[in-house]
């Protein structure tokens, strides 16, 4: 069993990972973080995140109920720590969707988890994946360019990376160095 932590710059893939990995494997927990953002169309409660008000996820914090958490785009995302906890417990290895400060925070606690850096193919490649979304401003799309550019610079306190030429690949990459 182990705790594995994906990280990466935004629109590198790592969402797309997890839902592959979410509808296609069952020998690795996926972890559902909770956040303070609405739900998007077709979100559900449990299943994506869950949501929770700012009252709400402020009392989670008191009660250190997350493994970690962090600010990001303007809302608030935490890892709810005894669901991690149980899945480890009972012998299953966890998977952590993360951004850069959350990945740090898990290393923090946990010097034993194994840290996975995604990369894109080229920033090119990046650059033209934030653009395609087609749900940003020009100024957000902007910004999170320079933050990708930040996140990248991140890429050295990984522990292994992977370059995101392929979903199907990564996630049976991150199967593999689970069950390993």
């Amino acid at each position: 069993m182990k705790l594995i932590v994906l990280s990466g710059p935004g629109g590198v893939g790592k969402s797309t990972v997890i839902s592959y990995l979410r509808a296609n494997e069952s020998k690795v927990w996926v972890s559902v973080s909770a956040t303070t953002r609405s739900p998007r169309a077709g979100e559900s409660n449990g299943i994506d995140y869950y949501f929770l008000s700012d009252a709400e996820f402020d009392k989670w914090i008191a009660e250190d109920k997350f493994l970690e958490w962090a600010d990001f785009a303007g809302a608030r995302y935490g890892t709810p720590k005894q669901f991690v906890d149980q899945h480890l417990k009972d012998g299953k290895s966890v998977l952590l969707e993360l951004e850069i400060s959350g990945a740090r925070q898990v290393r923090a606690k946990n010097p034993e988890a194994l840290l996975v850096f995604l990369a894109p193919p080229s920033w090119e490649e990046l650059a033209e994946r934030l653009l395609k979304r087609g749900t940003d401003s020009e100024e957000r799309r902007i910004s999170r360019l320079a933050l990708a550019r930040a996140e990248m610079a991140a890429q050295g306190e990984f522990d292994l990376t992977l370059i995101n030429t392929s979903v199907e690949e990564v996630a049976q990459r991150l199967i593999s160095l689970a069950l390993d």
